[in-house]
C-alpha cells in the first residue's frame, strides 16, 4: 500500500497541532507566538498622562522584606504587573530582562505579582533573570490601579504616567529606548 504525500504532510500537521496542546513545546511554542504578535506600547500624551496620587505602597521584596514605593519617587519607574501562570506575561519576561540589562541603575524597575515566592523563583532560576521581582501584598492600598498581568506602566520622574499597558508588549524597540532616555535625562 502507497501512502500519498497529501497524507504525510496532513499527518506531519496534525502532530504539529497537537504538540502545541500536549506537550511542553507547545508552551514554548505559544510563548514565542506571543513574541512575534506583540504590539509596541503606546505612548500617551502629556495632556492625556495621569498622575499617580502618592508613592505611598508597601510591597515585598525578592527575600520577602517589606519596603515602600516611595523609594522610586524622583524616579523613572517601569512597573509590570506579571504571574508565572499567565502565558503572555511568561512571554514578555526575556524582553523585560534585557530592558533591565540596559537600564538598571537608571530606571527603577518593579517585576510585581501577588503570588508566593516557589513559582516566580523558580521561572527565574530556570531561565537566568535577574532583574528584581517585587510582591504585591494582597489587600494593601496602591496609588495605581493594579493590573492583570501582563499589564505594564512606565512613570516619568514626577509620577505621571506615560505608558499605560495592558496586554503583552515587545519593550525592545528604539521608541521604548529613546522615551526612556528622554525621561531620564528630564528635570
Amino acid at each position: 500500500m502507497k501512502i500519498k504525500r497529501k497524507t504525510v504532510s496532513n499527518v506531519i500537521l496534525i502532530v504539529l497541532i497537537l504538540s502545541f496542546f500536549i506537550t511542553p513545546l507547545g508552551d514554548f511554542s505559544k510563548e514565542l507566538l506571543n513574541k512575534w504578535f506583540a504590539s509596541v506600547p503606546t505612548i500617551i500624551g502629556s495632556q492625556n498622562q495621569g498622575k499617580i496620587a502618592d508613592y505611598n505602597w508597601k510591597l515585598k521584596d525578592a527575600e520577602w522584606n517589606y519596603f515602600n514605593f516611595e523609594e522610586a519617587k524622583n524616579h523613572v519607574v517601569f512597573i509590570n504587573f506579571w504571574a508565572s501562570w499567565n502565558l503572555p506575561s511568561r512571554a514578555q519576561l526575556d524582553d523585560i530582562q534585557e530592558l533591565y540589562e540596559l537600564y538598571k541603575g537608571k530606571v527603577k524597575f518593579y517585576i510585581i505579582t501577588d503570588e508566593e515566592k516557589e513559582d516566580p523563583e523558580e521561572i527565574m532560576a530556570q531561565r537566568g533573570y535577574s532583574f528584581p521581582i517585587t510582591y504585591q501584598i494582597i489587600g494593601e492600598p496602591s496609588p495605581i490601579q493594579l493590573l492583570k498581568p501582563p499589564g505594564t506602566y512606565i512613570l516619568d520622574k514626577k509620577g505621571n504616567i506615560v505608558v499605560h499597558q495592558n496586554d503583552i508588549a515587545n519593550w525592545n524597540n528604539q521608541k521604548i529606548y529613546q522615551l526612556l532616555d528622554d525621561l531620564i535625562k528630564e528635570q
